[in-house]
């Protein structure tokens, strides 16, 4: 209807300030899961978007000029080999799930 796809269940937070955007950042990077597998020692277990929404508007004599801009940064859990990550238990149960999410 409004020409955008949203994703459900998201946070929306209006920041203001370079150190708005930072402490964010860090809540959301204390929210990514990540473990080690053979394959990476980092492994991303969680999809994560990020999206920065600016609104900017400009006055001149007798008119406004409202402009909106999105940026989605997005981190997609990493699709592995199970055979090569040799994850077994909840991991082999956590990189299945992931790899069909991504197919």
């Amino acid at each position: 209807e409004n020409g955008r796809n949203d994703v459900t269940d998201t946070v929306t937070v209006p920041v203001l300030t370079h150190d708005d955007v930072t402490e964010i950042m860090t809540v959301a990077q204390g929210n990514r899961s990540t473990a080690k597998t053979d394959m990476n020692e980092h492994s991303s277990r969680s999809h994560t978007v990020f999206s920065l929404r600016i609104t900017a508007t400009r006055s001149t004599v007798g008119q406004t000029q409202t402009l909106h801009g999105t940026l989605h940064l997005v981190d997609l859990a990493g699709s592995e080999r199970l055979a090569r990550s040799h994850a077994t238990g909840d991991r082999l149960k956590e990189t299945q799930s992931i790899n069909k999410s991504l197919s």
